[in-house]
C-alpha cells in the first residue's frame, strides 16, 4: 500500500494557506483577515497557521514577501537596469513595468491589491519589504533621474523628483475606480497601460529636461 510522503503533505498544506492567505488579505486587509477565515479558505484545520508560521504576522510578512517577489519575477527590471541604454529609455520601461504590475488583471492582481492596502494601512511587515524591495528599486529610479538632470540636484529634490513619478504611476491604481468610470480606455488593454507608461514617461522627461536646463522655479 502506498503512503503519502508527510513531508510532501505538510508542504501542500503550507502552499495552500499561502494562497488562501493572499486572498483573504487583499479582500480584508491584515487587521481585520481572521486565522480562522484563513484557515476556512484553505480547508485546513484552525490549528495550521500556528503550526506552519508560527503566527498571523509571521504569515502575512511571507505572503506580502512573496506578493513583491512574484510581481517583479514576471515584470523583471532587466532593460530599465541596463546602462547601455539611454535614460529615457530606461525610465519609460521602470514605468511601463511598474504599471503593469499594479494593473495585472491575472492572478497577480491580488498581489497589487495586497500591496496597495499594506502601503495605505501599514504594518510592522512593510518595514522588511522597504529593505529587500522599495529601497533597491528607488535607488533604480533615482540613478535614471540623476542622469537626465545631472549634478548639482540635492538629496531630498532627488527625492521629490522620484516620488513625483511614481504618485503619477500611483494614480492609476488607487484611482482605479474613478478611471474606469471616466476613461476606462486609457488602461483597457495592455496596449493601453504601454502608451499610458509613455505618456508618463515622457511628461516626467519633459520635466526633468525642464530642471536639468536651471529653469525650474525655487
Amino acid at each position: 500500500m502506498n503512503r503519502l510522503d508527510p513531508s510532501l503533505c505538510q508542504d501542500a498544506t503550507r502552499e495552500r494557506l499561502l494562497q488562501a492567505a493572499l486572498d483573504v488579505f487583499a479582500d480584508k486587509g491584515f487587521h481585520d483577515a481572521t486565522v480562522r477565515d484563513i484557515c476556512a479558505r484553505a480547508e485546513v484545520n484552525a490549528a495550521s497557521v500556528n503550526y506552519h508560521f508560527r503566527s498571523k504576522e509571521a504569515l502575512y510578512s511571507e505572503v506580502l514577501a512573496a506578493a513583491f517577489r512574484e510581481t517583479h519575477e514576471r515584470y523583471p527590471d532587466t532593460l530599465a537596469r541596463d546602462p547601455s541604454l539611454p535614460p529615457e529609455t530606461r525610465l519609460r520601461q521602470f514605468i511601463a513595468n511598474f504599471l503593469a504590475r499594479m494593473l495585472d488583471e491575472t492572478h497577480l492582481g491580488r498581489h497589487g491589491k495586497l500591496i496597495a492596502r499594506e502601503i495605505a494601512d501599514p504594518t510592522a511587515a512593510l518595514d522588511q519589504v522597504i529593505e529587500t524591495t522599495m529601497k533597491p528599486r528607488c535607488a533604480l529610479l533615482q540613478g535614471i533621474i540623476a542622469e537626465l538632470v545631472g549634478p548639482g540636484v540635492s538629496e531630498a529634490e532627488m527625492h521629490r523628483l522620484g516620488l513625483s513619478i511614481v504618485g503619477q504611476c500611483l494614480m492609476y491604481r488607487h484611482s482605479r475606480s474613478l478611471i474606469d468610470r471616466l476613461c476606462p480606455e486609457i488602461i483597457a488593454t495592455p496596449e493601453e497601460i504601454e502608451k499610458t507608461a509613455g505618456h508618463i514617461a515622457c511628461f516626467s522627461v519633459a520635466a526633468l529636461r525642464h530642471l536639468s536646463a536651471g529653469e525650474a522655479g525655487p
